[in-house]
């Protein structure tokens, strides 16, 4: 079923194991399939979204229901595992996803979207409305990250 559909965009709920054809490539190149399993994928609160172009996935992001006690987010939604698949870069259908996530969540009655987000998605993020809190912080085998978040 689809949700939205926008720039030939179709955004669809979908499962954990549907997101790993985005994620393994664009996030964890590699790496064992395995990397792509993050802890809460499958929790009952969890959300997934997957986005797709002629019927096939080109993005996907997923929304956890998790607290940040570090930085005192609470009520929060934490996006995890955002991605794009490189040849369908700056169509606009990362943000699609992003904003159906805000929407949902927002109705859902949270205050909150949070991320650890890679120091260099931080434009795309702050562009739509993400600050920055803490310091640059390292994600073993992963990278460099900032805390981002987003009062709904």
């Amino acid at each position: 079923m689809s949700l939205n559909s926008v720039n030939n965009l179709e955004v669809r709920f979908i499962t954990a194991t549907e997101t790993h054809t985005v994620r393994h490539p664009v996030l964890r190149p590699g790496r064992p399939l395995s990397s792509c399993i993050f802890d809460g994928d499958t929790n009952e609160t969890t959300l997934h979204l997957g986005g797709f172009v002629n019927n096939e996935i080109v993005a996907v992001g997923s929304f956890f229901k998790n607290n940040h006690s570090d930085h005192d987010l609470k009520n929060a939604i934490q996006l995890r595992g955002m991605a794009v698949l490189e040849a369908y870069h700056k169509k606009g259908y990362g943000r699609q996803i992003l904003e159906y996530g805000e929407s949902f969540f927002k109705e859902k009655g949270y205050d909150i979207i949070w991320m650890n987000a890679r120091v260099n998605a931080l434009k795309f993020y702050s562009k739509l409305g993400y600050e920055k809190v803490g310091t640059v912080f390292e994600i073993p085998k992963v990278g460099e990250h900032y805390v981002l978040f987003k009062k709904l």
